[in-house]
């Protein structure tokens, strides 16, 4: 584990939390928000946060090409809530222009599926690939994955308030995404998922 370093994309969100997940780990981490920061890492998180306001800042610090290089190069990249958002290769309900999108991950996201701020909430989510007991999610401002190519896992579901059932966590090859925070609980297990696939 400590021969292993991963980034986190510090640009705007929860990277801190992030960072001390992965240190718990005994993973080396550190912040990313250069192009040269990229250079040597064996993973890369892009945290939660406001997708838009990344988008626009990795824009103005010339970030957007190296990180569509790092994911189209097949390295190991996990994105959560907003970090998914702009992993995905289509987004709908996006503010008026859109947004830079890395893409890389073959879904549609729906930026704000689960509503504003006020309808934030927390569920246990049952994750066969992280066993017993159900995992707690936090999802803030959340959004969900409404379509996916043959390529992408579904690794979590949820029904929402009118029944209909959206994937909130997947993995397709090198790439994980969960619409929540794992870093705002005391969970390693997702971070330990993760570094396994950095691993691998």
């Amino acid at each position: 584990m400590a021969e292993m370093t991963v980034g986190v994309l510090a640009l705007q969100g929860a990277f801190v939390e992030h960072i001390k997940m992965l240190r718990r780990l005994g993973v080396e981490a550190r912040e990313v928000r250069k192009p040269e920061e990229l250079d040597g890492l064996d993973g890369l998180i892009i945290p939660g946060g406001e997708s838009t306001s990344m988008a626009l800042i990795a824009e103005r610090w010339g970030l957007v090409q190296p990180l569509k290089a790092w994911v189209a190069a097949g390295k190991p990249t996990w994105g959560t809530c907003a970090g998914m958002i702009l992993l995905a290769d289509r987004a709908t309900g996006q503010k008026q222009g859109g947004q830079a999108l890395i893409g890389g991950l073959d879904v549609t996201v729906n930026r704000n599926y689960f509503g504003r701020q006020i309808d934030s909430f927390e569920a246990d989510l049952h994750v066969p690939a992280l066993g017993d007991p159900p995992v707690h999610a936090v999802f803030i401002r959340a959004p969900a994955i409404t379509g996916s190519g043959p390529a992408v896992t579904v690794l979590a579901d949820l029904t929402d308030n009118a029944g209909q059932t959206v994937a909130v966590a997947v993995q397709a090859g090198p790439i994980l995404a969960t619409a929540f925070h794992p870093e705002l609980t005391d969970d390693l297990r997702w971070h330990a998922f993760f570094v396994r696939m950095v691993t691998k």
